[in-house]
């Protein structure tokens, strides 16, 4: 069992969440290997063609991810887990973490110039504050090559 997988205990919270599987077709992968699949995946942010084979086909658990994902099904499961936190006192909401990464960009923010441009004009300058090129700069620049 590898850290990435489910707990007897997790998969009894995160079992009665998920969708019922269907009485026609073809039988549907087990989904705790499939989750521990997607979990894998998630945490070591490898490629899902370089997932263990253990945890079945990388195109399974990706198909799941993200229809599961279209259903609301991993909203359920974060609310169910965060409940459980709130209970054992473990849940600190005064506390968050805002990553840049996922803020949007705010629409009117002026344009960057290419990353070559920025170097050289570092390079140049010995002062932090570099001064961007307007976009309509930007515009002549490339349209002249």
């Amino acid at each position: 069992m590898r850290d990435t997988d489910l707990s007897d205990k997790d998969w009894e919270l995160i079992q009665p969440l998920l969708p019922r599987k269907k009485r026609r077709g073809r039988r549907r992968v087990d989904d705790r290997r499939t989750i521990n699949g997607i979990l894998f995946v998630l945490k070591t942010g490898c490629r899902w063609e370089d997932m263990p084979r253990e945890y079945g086909a990388p195109s399974t658990c990706w198909l799941r991810l993200v229809r599961w994902q279209r259903e609301g099904v991993w909203t359920r499961i974060l609310r169910v887990l965060l409940g459980q936190l709130g209970k054992r006192g473990r849940l600190k909401l005064s506390h968050g973490i805002l990553d840049a990464s996922f803020a949007a960009a705010k629409k009117g923010v002026a344009v960057s110039g290419s990353p070559r441009l920025e170097r050289a004009r570092s390079d140049r300058s010995s002062s932090t504050d570099v001064e961007r090129p307007s976009p309509s700069l930007l515009n002549e620049r490339t349209s002249m090559n």
